[in-house]
């Protein structure tokens, strides 16, 4: 008995003075950051540290991933987020609640940088008015502390600093099969190349009760050899290359979710059809009127991802959930399923959201152990309660899990990470 109380007062003193030693080497600062690993979307503005904004999507990535080289001798590290208010890809280094650090940390990366046009976004990324329930959508510069009217977008500039040279050529291009960032590029953001060549269309895509225009992609298919020759960004001039078959017949697919799948088949030599027509610009226009999705149609999330056997979605499932979210609100009679799948039936380990309620990130989760139908239900479950939190009613939502039992993929191929999927149910529209 005396061995097991010298035993517990010995451990005592170890953990006071692993605290007294955390709580010496930690600043204040360094305890109030939040980095990319503990990213989270909340109802508060927060402030970010942004380095660059982009119109197009892969501009973004190629930015972001060149960026993080520069950064992380600062111990930051950069993403990349649609914010919907200036409808920009924002790439930042930095997200936290505290405004002075983040007008200091922005001075820094300014000041020990290429990175001089450096600001503090302070705002959520999903679309508010000003002042709306308190909340606001500003950039400032954090030299003046006065806020950035016009904020100027880095596609066509050399942006990435000196010391990570990258090439010359523009990084706006037309995605093929062969793709730089696989598996996790969002489907929205594809945009052309001037420099290639072929016709030049405009892909109009827009919502038919109301006309207004809806971001998205068109994908484009060799009909005879059945394979997709590009993808191309809409509302906006691209040139698509001719398919390398005779009869010239290609397949416009558009697929923005929320809505309803519409395709055109047209003669690429001769493109004709309803509506088809050419602006004073010999740019070809073809329509496309989406439609919301109706009673009885299941849509799956090709752009939310899930953490490694964790019920948590990574930051970059954020559009398509928040995509989601505008569909809910934008028509209070939508009841849905969530259906949640994984690949293979095998049990294992599950990581789960803690009580902070970190959808996007893995700081503050709970291990446990469960079978792929647990894990189905968790990933399901995690988009509900994200929706819930955002002011969604529960009862218009309810969940599915089926674990491995419906794939879409054999669960050994090349492609089996698509059996990881979320598809929503329209029970009522």
């Amino acid at each position: 008995m005396r061995l097991l109380l010298k035993l517990s007062a010995m451990k005592i003193r170890f953990f006071a003075l692993v605290g007294i030693f955390l709580a010496i080497t930690l600043s204040p600062a360094e305890a109030d950051v939040h980095w990319f690993e503990q990213f989270t979307l909340t109802q508060q503005p927060k402030n970010y540290v942004v380095i660059g904004a982009f119109s197009h999507h892969k501009n973004a990535v190629k930015f972001t991933a060149q960026a993080n080289r520069v950064v992380e001798q600062l111990k930051l590290k950069a993403a990349y987020e649609l914010n919907l208010n200036r409808n920009l890809y924002y790439v930042y280094v930095l997200i936290t609640d505290d405004h002075e650090l983040a007008i200091n940390e922005a001075k820094r990366v300014r000041s020990e940088t290429d990175f001089s046009d450096t600001w503090v976004y302070h705002g959520p990324f999903t679309k508010v008015e000003n002042d709306e329930q308190g909340m606001r959508a500003v950039d400032i510069n954090p030299e003046t502390n006065q806020n950035i009217d016009q904020v100027s977008t880095s596609d066509k500039t050399d942006s990435i600093p000196q010391q990570n040279p990258v090439s010359t050529e523009n990084f706006v291009s037309a995605t093929t099969n062969t793709t730089d960032v696989p598996d996790t590029k969002p489907k929205n953001a594809l945009p052309d190349n001037d420099n290639i060549n072929g016709k030049k269309f405009i892909f109009k895509l827009f919502r038919g009760v109301d006309n207004i225009e809806v971001p998205g992609d068109v994908d484009a298919i060799d009909v005879d050899r059945t394979r997709k020759m590009g993808t191309y960004k809409g509302n906006m001039p691209v040139k698509v290359s001719p398919p390398n078959s005779k009869s010239g017949e290609v397949s416009l697919v558009c697929e923005v979710f929320g809505y309803r799948k519409v395709q055109h088949d047209l003669d690429y030599n001769k493109p004709t059809g309803d509506d088809i027509s050419i602006d004073q610009d010999n740019d070809i226009i073809v329509p496309f009127e989406l439609v919301r999705l109706q009673k009885g149609d299941i849509a799956i999330m090709y752009n939310v991802y899930f953490f490694k056997d964790a019920g948590v979605m990574r930051p970059e499932s954020r559009y398509e959930v928040n995509s989601l979210l505008e569909m809910l609100k934008e028509n209070p009679k939508y009841k849905i399923k969530i259906h949640g799948h994984t690949n293979g039936s095998a049990p294992g380990k599950i990581i789960s959201i803690g009580d902070s309620k970190n959808y996007f990130s893995l700081a503050d989760t709970k291990e446990g152990i469960g079978s792929a139908k647990k894990l189905s239900e968790e990933r399901a479950n995690v988009i509900k309660e994200y929706l819930v939190s955002s002011g969604v009613d529960p009862n218009r939502m309810q969940i599915k899990a089926w674990g491995g039992k419906k794939p879409i993929q054999d669960k050994h191929s090349t492609r089996a990470q698509e059996n990881v999927r979320v598809e929503i149910e329209i029970l009522e529209n």
